[in-house]
Order: C-alpha cells, then structure tokens, then sequence
C-alpha cells in the first residue's frame, strides 16, 4: 500500500492513507515523499470527497473506515485492480511471484534493466537499497511488479497477481503457505496455475525447477516457458557457488552455454536462485549478460533482507524480513557458510500467521537449529490464531534442544535486549527474524550494546 501511495503521487495524485500501526522502512519513505499516515483507524481519516478510496487486504468489515466508506457510498476498490488498470495495461508487466524470493529477484530484475538503460518503473514490497524507494514511476516501458498470491481484498479473494497483467512472470517456487487463506498445499498450487492461465500465448513463464509443487504446473503454462535452478537439468543453472564475507561467486549456464562468472553480494543459494531468474527474464528483454553480469555485481541488495543495521562493541546485528520455515532455513543456512569467529544467535518473533500456527513449528525448529544459539520471542497478536491451532513458544524452544541447539523463550523485547547486552561478545553475529517491526529491537540492541 505504501509503494502504491508513492506512485500515486508520483502520478500527480493527491495521496492520504492510515494504518493502525507503522514502522520503518515503509514509515520513513512516506514521510520523505510526503504522505501523511494517520493513526489509529478512524472514520473521519477519509476524505469525504475523496476520488477513490484504495482498502487494503489487511482490513475487514467492522474496521471504522471501511464502515464509512460503504454508508457514504463512496467509489472504492483493491489495491490490485487499481495497480493493473492504472499502470500495468499501459506497459509491459514483468510480474515476478512465488512463496519465496520474490522482493530480492524483483529487485534484482529492476537494477538490470535500469542498468541497461531501460528505465523500468516498479512496485516492490520491499525497498531495494540501489534506489531507496520500493516503487518508480518511470518514462520506460517495463513495469517490474512484485506478484503476491495473497488475497486482494476482503471483497475480493482472487490472489493479487490475477489482476497484473503479465508479458513475463516469474515463479520461483512453491510451497504451503498463509494458512489463514489456503487450505493446503493444492489451493495454493492453483492460485499459481491460475497465474500461469493470464500468461498470454507470446508471453514467457520463468519457472524454478528445484520446487517439486511448482515443477507439477509445467504443463499448465499456455506460453513459452523457461526454467532454472543449482543442480537440476534447467535452461539456466548455476555451478561452483563460493561463499565470502562481501559477496558470493558462482558460474551462470544458460542451456550449455557458459556465460562465465557472477558476484552477489546477497549471498545464499536462494539468492543465487533469484540471480537466475532475473537474469532470464532480462535475456529475454535483450540486455546482455555483460551488462548484467555487472548489475548483478553492484547490486547492494534489499532492506530487511540480511540486512546489517549495525555493528557495536564487535557484534554484527543483523535483520531478516522471515515469515516462512523455508526462509529461515535459508537465511542462516547462508549466514552458516560465511566463517565466522563468533556465534551466530537467532532471534525470532512469530508474527506471521503461519509463524503462529502449530502446523510449520516442527519446520521452525528444523529451521532455527541451524544457527548456534536461538531466542524466541513472544507471538505477535496469538489471538488472531484459534487457539488449538495457535503456536506454542516454550514447545518451539523445545524443539529446538531437542536437534542439540540450546535455546530460551524470553517473552519480551526489553528482556531479550537486556540479556543479549550481558552475554554477547565481539565476534558474535545476531540475526533478528520477524516479518513487522519487532518493537525496534534492532536499534534498542545496538543502543545497549554501545
């Protein structure tokens, strides 16, 4: 919602907007572009004589704007209908989807082609650090649009990517996710395969090869297809992948056909993943794999995706936008195969609804083991869980001794922030995992640490 504000106003739109809670990065880059963000939801926060009012997916009937805006019979809609009819139909959409990886590929996908001079515009759901906002109103041709299969609206549960018209569309991969919408794994397979249906026949579907749910929608696609993975028969595959504290290398192949070395600094094999995909589609629009060989490695990567905040009497503090098992696991499983003199200690908030549901605690605890120390926090809102469904964080902190990992439930940010400011040492890395802002843990550990 945020990034749309941005091009709304960056369109020449007078924007207003509310939430019930915000937080950086999105808070801040409102403020610099001017939005006002009124605070907590309230009637008289709608303009009477507003043009057009955008309702956000995280909103329901009974929420005191949503209420005056059916009474006053005001003109409304979701934030995907608005996003396809207003910028998409005019240009060429590069949709880029899929459970994981799709913020960090989608802004790998508009550094290049912004590299090669294509000036893409775009809407991210995160900010990519290259250009400090996480959307772009542009005088090109493409717009890289970040593809969510969560629901538009609570008038309108077709996933968001049905409304985005897509030339291209990227799908990384596909797992069981947001519990609160999707049954099971087979209802979101078909939220996908309905995706793949929008593709047109001259269009081109980018498809990781490595996720089994996903390689089952193969023949679904009506366009050309493309695909990718590390280890697999792709038409784009990456070899040799080297860790290193600044950047990972690895070989790019593309049906055979060497094209030579990569640098990223976004380490990981899912990131690598996601180099694969954006540099496919990139091929496909003509920009050549010098040029994005050098995007690639300049690419500075994305808030809140292993993102640094800062570092403090020797220890590195790290933060991760994780919402998923599969995201954890990956994320310290790349922090793992950087050396390190110190311990790497997780510290993770369950805030998503799949986080605070019993239904992935055992994936978490798989997930969370990996790093050397782990601290879980207090769920956020378990009352929005049903309660024999709801997370139990002493029960995670179990399951995570249980794999030989020793870990703690400390329920509250001053207390976690305290006990880390006693015990960690220079050398030490603390990677904080939450998808919100956590209480500004980030800066409040830093603070005690200096």
């Amino acid at each position: 919602m945020a990034s749309l504000a941005g091009l709304l106003a960056a369109r020449g739109d007078e924007v207003t907007g509310s939430d019930q809670d915000v937080y950086p990065p999105m808070s801040t880059q409102l403020e610099e572009l001017g939005i006002a963000v009124r605070s907590p939801y309230a009637e008289e926060n709608v303009p009477e004589d507003a043009d057009l009012v955008v309702i956000g997916n995280a909103l329901s009937r009974g929420n005191p704007e949503v209420e005056a805006v059916l009474d006053r019979r005001q003109r409304f809609c979701s934030l995907p209908e608005l996003l396809g009819r207003e910028f998409l139909e005019p240009r060429r959409s590069l949709v880029v989807a899929g459970t994981h990886g799709k913020t960090t590929t989608a802004s790998m996908l508009a550094g290049i082609l912004d590299a090669a001079g294509l000036d893409p515009s775009f809407l991210i759901g995160g900010i990519p650090r290259a250009f400090g906002r996480s959307s772009r109103l542009s005088g090109g041709e493409h717009f890289v649009v970040e593809g969510d299969e969560y629901d538009c609206s609570f008038f309108d549960k077709r996933p968001k990517f049905v409304h985005y018209r897509p030339e291209v569309a990227v799908i990384g991969n596909v797992e069981f996710d947001h519990a609160d919408i999707y049954a099971d794994l087979a209802a979101v397979q078909l939220a996908f395969e309905r995706l793949l249906s929008v593709v047109p026949r001259s269009g081109l579907a980018v498809l990781g090869l490595e996720s089994p749910a996903l390689a089952a929608l193969l023949p679904k696609a009506f366009s050309r297809v493309q695909t990718f993975g590390i280890g697999v028969d792709a038409d784009w595959t990456a070899e040799s992948l080297c860790p290193g504290e600044e950047s990972w290398t690895f070989r790019v192949r593309e049906r055979g056909r060497d094209l030579g070395e990569f640098r990223l600094s976004a380490g990981g094999p899912h990131n690598v993943r996601n180099a694969l995909a954006a540099l496919a589609v990139a091929a496909e629009l003509g920009v050549s794999p010098d040029r994005a060989r050098e995007a690639l490695g300049t690419f500075p990567g994305v808030k809140r995706r292993m993102e640094l905040r800062g570092r403090a009497r020797g220890v590195a503090v790290f933060d991760d936008f994780a919402h998923h098992p599969t995201a954890v696991r990956e994320t310290l499983g790349a922090a793992r195969a950087v050396r390190s003199v110190g311990r790497l200690v997780a510290v993770f908030e369950p805030r998503s609804y799949t986080a605070r549901t019993t239904l992935f605690q055992g994936e978490f605890a798989a997930a969370l083991a990996l790093a050397d120390e782990v601290i879980v926090a207090r769920a956020f809102r378990p009352e929005k869980v049903p309660e024999g469904r709801r997370l139990s964080e002493p029960d995670l902190v179990r399951a995570v001794e249980a794999l030989g990992t020793p870990a703690r439930y400390i329920a509250e940010v001053p207390d976690i922030v305290a006990t880390l400011g006693r015990e960690l040492e220079a050398g030490d890395r603390v990677l904080i995992l939450s998808n919100g802002g956590f209480s500004g843990i980030h800066e409040r550990l830093l603070a005690a640490l200096g």
